[in-house]
């Protein structure tokens, strides 16, 4: 029989989602600003390193570089959850794994901004692309193991909503870390080239994501802590039965546009701010910092407000609100109120979406987890885990094709019609989000 996990084996797995989500921010928020950067005082951030323009269907390279790497994340993470659920480790199947892929992980989300040539778009290209799909293989390898621990050390119901915040608050302090960036970048700028700059901000963040990453894997007994059945499902059975959960599928496209529309906010925030608000781009930082701290400050008002009001509906009341804000983006030049008031505004409105989508989707999961383990007698923690990431990366993989190409609509202060279009594209996606969440049946 398993212990109940201490508060200390919590923290230390907690410190694994700041270090993965540090790692990821790199690349999935900075790629489009660092090859298709936006103009300061007239002129590009960045040189060119690859072509910006479109290239068919009004696609951009750089979102059909993302989009692969992101569907080819995807494709793999059905078949790595499989593989975690039946592997047998004296260390722990899940930490072996995630001990495995951390270093690499951590250093390829700094080399993919590390371009080879100088003065070949191509071989610069050819480049990206190996390393974006090596860095998604080994993302994968690591998130996938560790999310299935979610449900396997919360094998209380307290517990999984208890580690859930936790692993939120860590996740807010890694995207609120990596929104660091542009001030960072600013500061050693009076030093440096900005491209320079740039490179040495991430090369700390990637130093300090594979420390955290590494955490869990030194510190936490998986063994001790985490309630693991022998798999003896194969893979494509264990997928069928994870899909023909009628209302986790519900669930899992509602979670899916959640993430294109969260995805538009983080790759749009620096063009919201330096082209609507027409602030300089270290104040992109502090929108998102404001933003995260805010959200975790409402964190423990979420945790005590879920078993009053209940899972769904709060998710609900998060799409509605984060709607609204996008609305309010679009159509800021029309909106009699100063910028700077504005601004605060859209601060105070996204915090409380942020806390909701940052906390419960992982109790749900391991909800349906535990649920479907009482009915069959299997555990499938991986698989459950592994298909919300496969369908969260789809949304994820569409926002980074679609956003650079309605970028391309304008995205400088003279024309912001394609910076405002991304915000209206955001808000439908909350609204079908919230269609798909409205037919799903909370689990108690």
């Amino acid at each position: 029989m398993q212990e109940r996990p201490s508060n200390f084996a919590i923290l230390v797995f907690a410190l694994g989602q700041f270090g993965w989500s540090l790692a990821v921010y790199s690349v999935a928020n900075l790629l489009v600003y660092f090859y298709l950067p936006p103009d300061e005082e007239g002129s590009a951030i960045f040189q060119q390193f690859i072509s910006q323009e479109s290239i068919i269907l009004g696609l951009t390279l750089i979102g059909l570089i993302t989009f692969g790497g992101r569907l080819l994340d995807a494709l793999i993470d059905p078949l790595i959850a499989g593989f975690s659920d039946k592997r047998k480790s004296k260390m722990g199947k899940r930490k072996s794994l995630m001990a495995f892929s951390a270093v690499p992980f951590g250093l390829l989300s700094l080399l993919v901004f590390y371009p080879i040539s100088e003065s070949s778009l191509s071989v610069n290209t050819i480049f990206l692309v190996g390393a974006i799909s090596c860095f998604y293989f080994f993302y994968t390898l690591y998130v996938i193991p560790y999310n299935a621990l979610i449900s396997e050390l919360g094998h209380h119901p307290d517990d999984r909503l208890k580690i859930s915040t936790a692993i939120s608050v860590t996740f807010a302090l890694g995207l609120m870390l990596g929104s660091q960036v542009y001030v960072f970048q600013a500061m050693l700028e009076s030093s440096y080239s900005s491209l320079a700059a740039f490179q040495i901000v991430l090369a700390c963040f990637a130093l300090f994501s594979i420390i955290l990453m590494l955490m869990p894997v030194f510190f936490l007994d998986e063994n001790r802590f985490a309630k693991q059945e022998e798999q003896t499902i194969d893979t494509w059975h264990s997928l069928r039965i994870v899909f023909k959960d009628v209302n986790f599928r519900y669930f899992l496209i509602s979670d899916a546009f959640y993430w294109l529309a969260l995805t538009f906010i983080q790759l749009g925030t620096i063009y919201f701010i330096t082209v609507l608000f027409q602030y300089d781009k270290e104040s992109a930082s502090a929108f998102l910092m404001f933003s995260f701290l805010l959200s975790i400050s409402i964190y423990f008002f979420v945790y005590k407000l879920t078993p009053i009001i209940g899972k769904k509906e709060l998710l609900i009341a998060g799409f509605v609100i984060f709607a609204c804000t996008f609305l309010m983006v679009y159509f800021i030049p029309y909106i009699p109120i100063s910028l700077n008031v504005m601004y605060y505004i859209i601060i105070v409105l996204a915090a409380f979406p942020l806390a909701v989508f940052g906390i419960l989707p992982n109790v749900i999961i391991a909800d349906a987890v535990n649920y479907k383990e009482k009915q069959t007698g299997e555990s499938q923690a991986g698989m459950y885990f592994g298909v919300r990431n496969f369908l969260s990366k789809v949304g994820i993989s569409l926002a980074n094709l679609i956003f650079p190409s309605l970028l391309l609509f304008g995205y400088t202060v003279d024309n912001n019609q394609g910076v405002r279009l991304c915000s209206l594209a955001a808000f439908g996606f909350c609204l079908i989000g919230m269609l798909f969440l409205l037919k799903y049946k909370d689990l108690k």
